[in-house]
C-alpha cells in the first residue's frame, strides 16, 4: 500500500533544526520546505492498487531522494548513504536527524513500479507543470536544440568474445539446445587460443564460431520459445554474422574489413552503439537529445537514443506540443531537408545553420550555380523540370533526380572550374533542395547570424548542465537510461528554477 508523510515535524526533524545549515536558494532548501506540494501523494498513488501490506516510502521522500540521486549522479547505495549521513539530504527528505535510511532496493522497486506504469517520467512532467505555472518560458517563442554523447555502462566486446558468450547465453536459456553439438572450446569463457597473426588461423576460429551459431540458430527455429529467449537467438544471429564475410569457400569466414551500420557492440547491453561528435572523437554509448528555452536554459524536452541516430531524426519529437510561429535554433547536424521540411509542415521558424557546401573544384561551381527547375510531380515524386548550367547548357532531370550534363562538358571552355569527373558534371537533385537552398541564402543575412551567434550557444550551458558528474549512462538499454535523461533534467530544471528565485507565496507558484 501507498505510504503518506507524517506532516507534523518530530522533535529532532532535521529541517527544523538545523535548517540553517541548509545553502538557502539551493534544490535542498526546495525540497525541504515544498517537496509535499511538488510531488504530492496523488502523483504516486496509481503504483500501489492494494491498500492492504506494509506502508511503502511515502512518494514525496522518494521523489525527492531520486531528484536529489539524478542531480549528483550517485548509484542507489551512495544515494542513501547520503541520506543516512547528510543534514541537507535529511532536511529535503523530512527525516529527523535520528533516522536511518530506507535500503537501497527500495530505490530500485520504485524505478521498476514506474518504469512499468503508465508514466514513467511523472518526476520530468510534474516539473514541467511547475515552470508552466511559474510562467517561466511563457514569453518565449525560441527553443534551442543539441545533443551530447553519454558513454553506456559496458565495455566494448570483440566479435569472439560476442558470440562466444551468446553461444554459452542461447544454451542456457534454451535447454533444449544442449543437444545441439558445440564445438568445446566455444563454450570455454577463458580466451581462445588462435594465432591472430596467422590469418588461416584467426579464419578457422572465426569459420568455427559463426558455424556454431548458424547451428544453435537452426535448432532454435523448430522450437516454441518465448520472448527472452526468441531475443536471445536473434541476438546470436546478428553478432555471429555483423562482423564477418565469406571467405572463398563453403563454411569459411572471416574478420570483414569496416564496420557495419549500426554494429551491436556489447552483447550486455545490445542497444549501445559506435558512436561521435566529431570525426576525432568516436566513443561507444547513446545519444542524449535536449530541447531548451534559451534565455532560461530551462530543458522543455528531453530524448534519448542509440548512439548513431542523427541528431534531425529525434528533433521533431523535442518539439512536439510547442505551437506554430516557434523559432527553432540548432547547428548543421539538424540541418537536413527532411527536418526543414516538418518544420514548415508545423508552420515553425528554421534558424538552422545549413550544411557546408561542396564543390568539385576548390573554388569552382556549386549547386547553387545551377539553375534548377525543382518542381516535383505530385502524382509520381519525380523530378520532371531541367537544369542550366552556368554556361547555359541545360538537361533534363531524370526520374531518380539526376541531371547528367557529359555531352557537354565534353566542349566546355569552364570544365575546369565545374568538374574533374571523366564523363563530366552530374548534379544529384535533393528533394528539399529548395528549402536547402533557402537555408543557405537565410544563413548569408545579418539577422540569421546574430540570431545564431547570441542565442543559439545557450543550448551548450544547459548540456553543460545535463552532463555535468553524468556523462555515463547508469543503466543497460534505451528505455531504461531515458527514464534517467529525464530525471536528470528534472533536476537540473529545479537548480535552475531555484537559481531564478523560485518561491511560494502560499497561493501559487512565482519566480523573482
Amino acid at each position: 500500500m501507498q505510504g503518506s508523510a507524517v506532516q507534523d515535524r518530530v522533535l529532532l526533524d532535521a529541517a527544523a533544526v538545523c535548517g540553517h545549515l541548509v545553502p538557502p536558494g539551493s534544490v535542498y532548501a526546495l525540497l525541504a520546505e515544498h517537496r509535499g506540494r511538488l510531488f504530492g501523494d496523488e502523483l504516486f498513488e496509481d503504483l500501489f492498487g492494494s491498500g492492504r501490506g506494509r506502508p511503502s516510502v511515502p512518494g514525496e521522500v522518494i521523489a525527492a531522494v531520486m531528484v536529489l540521486q539524478a542531480l549528483e549522479g550517485l548509484s542507489d547505495r551512495e544515494a542513501c548513504r547520503r541520506l543516512q549521513t547528510d543534514v541537507a539530504w535529511k532536511a529535503a527528505a523530512g527525516l529527523a536527524l535520528t533516522e536511518a535510511a530506507f535500503h537501497p532496493t527500495v530505490l530500485t522497486l520504485w524505478r521498476n513500479k514506474l518504469r512499468a506504469s503508465g508514466r514513467p517520467d511523472r518526476v520530468f512532467d510534474a516539473v514541467r507543470e511547475l515552470i508552466a505555472v511559474t510562467g517561466a518560458v511563457a514569453g518565449s517563442a525560441r527553443r534551442v536544440l543539441d545533443s551530447t554523447v553519454l558513454d553506456d555502462a559496458v565495455a566494448r566486446q570483440d566479435t569472439v568474445t560476442m558470440v562466444t558468450n551468446q553461444i554459452r547465453r542461447v544454451r542456457r536459456l534454451v535447454p533444449e539446445l544442449g543437444e545441439v553439438p558445440v564445438r568445446e572450446r566455444n563454450l570455454d569463457p577463458a580466451a581462445p587460443v588462435v594465432d591472430w597473426c596467422d590469418p588461416a588461423d584467426a579464419e578457422r576460429l572465426v569459420s568455427e564460431l559463426v558455424d556454431d551459431a548458424v547451428e544453435l540458430a537452426a535448432a532454435a527455429a523448430d522450437l516454441d520459445l518465448d520472448a527472452a529467449q526468441a531475443d536471445a537467438v536473434g541476438l546470436l544471429g546478428l553478432v555471429a554474422g555483423q562482423d564477418v564475410e565469406p571467405a572463398g569457400g563453403p563454411g569459411r569466414w572471416r574478420i570483414a574489413r569496416g564496420t557495419a551500420k549500426g554494429r551491436v557492440i556489447s552483447v550486455v547491453d545490445p542497444e549501445s552503439r559506435h558512436t561521435h561528435k566529431t570525426s576525432h572523437s568516436y566513443r561507444d554509448g547513446y545519444k542524449a537529445h535536449i530541447a531548451a528555452e534559451p534565455d532560461t536554459g530551462l530543458v522543455t524536452a528531453a530524448d534519448l537514443t542509440g548512439g548513431d541516430a542523427g541528431d534531425a531524426d529525434a528533433a521533431m519529437g523535442l518539439l512536439d506540443g510547442e505551437p506554430a510561429g516557434t523559432t527553432v535554433l540548432a547547428d548543421s547536424a539538424y540541418g537536413t531537408g527532411q527536418l526543414r521540411a516538418d518544420l514548415v509542415e508545423r508552420a515553425m521558424d528554421a534558424v538552422i545553420k545549413p550544411p557546408p557546401l561542396s564543390v568539385a573544384v576548390e573554388g569552382g561551381y556549386s549547386i547553387d550555380d545551377f539553375d534548377i527547375d525543382y518542381s516535383i510531380d505530385a502524382d509520381t515524386g519525380e523530378f520532371p523540370g531541367t537544369v542550366a548550367c552556368p554556361e547555359g547548357h541545360t538537361v533534363h532531370i531524370t526520374p531518380k533526380g539526376n541531371a547528367r550534363f557529359g555531352r557537354h562538358c565534353a566542349r566546355c571552355p569552364q570544365r575546369d572550374r565545374c568538374t574533374t569527373a571523366e564523363n563530366g558534371r552530374v548534379i544529384k537533385i535533393h528533394p528539399h533542395h529548395e528549402l536547402l537552398k533557402a537555408a543557405r541564402v537565410q544563413a548569408r543575412t545579418d539577422e540569421f547570424q546574430h540570431q545564431y551567434r547570441t542565442v543559439r550557444p545557450m543550448a551548450e550551458r544547459t548540456i553543460a548542465w545535463i552532463v555535468r558528474r553524468n556523462r555515463r549512462c547508469p543503466y543497460l538499454g534505451t528505455a531504461n537510461n531515458r527514464h534517467w535523461l529525464r530525471l536528470r533534467a528534472a533536476a537540473v530544471n529545479l537548480q535552475r528554477l531555484t537559481s531564478l528565485g523560485l518561491h511560494h507565496n502560499g497561493t501559487t507558484w512565482a519566480i523573482t
